[in-house]
């Protein structure tokens, strides 16, 4: 801890951000801490059918992941203060703890009244929190990422009418009267009764929320188009990460409505279907993990590589799933044509294609992804191979030297290139070439 201190310091920051972030961060561990025996009491507690589906164990440790956003924040406003991406993404974590520990409270509080102060008070907070948490996320991370600064001052309005809207949305949700969304039956406290324009202003209000994300969004493509250097690849870290994030959870999502077992993390949804919501719950974690990566510029040009590693294992992955998935469906009904029965030979024959295919497969994938989506370094790369077939056949000194330049040149692309091969007291060769 006092090494990275130190490093904070050194980096710009000061001893007073240094703690506050991490005492943030700190009271967000605590808050997570405390929804464990909140939920082992609300547990307990008398409650009706309706409310248990938001008391499961899934859905606390779906609330896990989150921690990142407050470690991340607190780790780059420690280091970089003047940055504000640090600080949205700590206030972002703390509105997340807060909604899950605040859940268990108010349900524990009305099924025990008297047990805790306020329970109805807190659930109707609860109840509109959600709308900065989601607001500073989808709009002011991608708005100011990556140095904490809008792209110009034409940016300004957005950024008023982003805030502008999380207000009014906060006010017209927590002021709209009717039952509160997690505790069925108990009506918000803070609504006002008989005053249904309220909640009619707030459906007028929301769609503004998704427009100013998707406008968020379309600063960071603009300022990516007119990006060089460090800063593009600093865009590229939360583009891969978004892009990763949101088709993960499309596919969650599509899975949850076609069938028919109901949502995640409830009574009677499969298994598959419960692993498939935590992975796209914990592809959440994936956003402030490359906001950390690049705003900290930490294995900054490494971006690349993993981009190309996940479409190559992605693209295998599913791949093999659906051979495997044939093989199996189709060896099981050629074998119950045969013999009447299934067999668990089928099972291990296809286990042994999947495993003689993997490496052909992922050559051919490689291969395929190199051309279309990297076309210069997979040119480059057959380049240097045809050179090296050429250089275990060539004897004459000059003619390597002008094949080895011009690889160079072709492959690297410099703007000048040369090649001295020196002999005592001369230099026998100097190939040059020019654009």
């Amino acid at each position: 801890m006092e090494a990275a201190r130190e490093r904070g310091l050194r980096d710009g920051g000061t001893r007073a951000s240094f703690w506050l972030a991490w005492s943030l961060a700190g009271l967000c561990v605590a808050m997570f801490v405390a929804s464990v025996p909140l939920l082992v009491l609300a547990r307990s507690a008398h409650i009706p059918s309706s409310w248990e589906a938001n008391l499961t164990v899934g859905n606390l440790l779906g609330g896990a992941p989150f921690l990142i956003f407050p470690l991340v924040g607190a780790l780059i406003a420690s280091r970089r203060p003047r940055n504000a991406i640090g600080w949205i993404l700590l206030a972002d974590g703390l509105l997340w703890m807060f909604l899950g520990m605040t859940d268990y409270y108010a349900v524990y509080g009305v099924a025990r009244p008297g047990s805790v102060p306020f329970p109805v008070g807190v659930a109707g907070i609860n109840n509109f929190m959600w709308v900065p948490a989601v607001g500073l996320l989808g709009t002011y991370v991608f708005l100011l990422f990556p140095d904490g600064m809008l792209p110009s001052g034409r940016w300004r309005p957005l950024a008023w009418l982003s805030g502008l809207v999380i207000v009014l949305l906060c006010i017209g949700v927590g002021l709209a009267p009717g039952p509160l969304q997690n505790l069925g039956g108990i009506r918000n406290p803070f609504g006002l009764e008989g005053y249904p324009w309220v909640e009619t202003a707030t459906y007028i209000v929301l769609p503004l929320l998704p427009m100013c994300m998707l406008a968020s969004v379309f600063s960071l493509v603009i300022r990516y188009r007119r990006s060089r250097g460090e800063e593009r690849q600093q865009i590229q870290w939360i583009a891969f990460a978004a892009s990763y994030v949101g088709l993960l959870y499309l596919i969650a999502m599509v899975f949850a409505f076609v069938f028919p077992s109901g949502a995640w993390f409830q009574p009677g949804s499969p298994l598959w279907l419960d692993l498939l919501g935590y992975a796209a719950l914990i592809s959440f974690t994936l956003v402030p993990i490359a906001v950390g990566f690049a705003v900290l510029r930490y294995r900054l040009y490494e971006i690349d590589i993993i981009i190309n590693r996940t479409l190559v294992y992605g693209s295998l992955t599913i791949s093999l799933a659906l051979v495997y998935a044939g093989l199996v469906v189709s060896l099981q009904f050629l074998f119950r044509a045969l013999t009447g029965g299934d067999s668990q030979l089928v099972i291990v024959a296809s286990t042994l294609v999947i495993a003689a295919l993997f490496n052909p497969l992922r050559r051919r994938i490689q291969s395929f992804i190199d051309r279309r989506f990297y076309r210069s370094k997979y040119d480059a790369r057959k380049t240097l191979e045809e050179f090296g077939a050429r250089l275990r056949d060539e004897t004459d000194l000059d003619s390597l030297s002008a094949d080895l330049v011009g690889v160079v040149g072709e492959t690297v692309r410099p703007a000048q290139v040369s090649l001295w091969l020196r002999q005592p007291g001369r230099i026998d060769t100097n190939e040059e070439l020019r654009p």
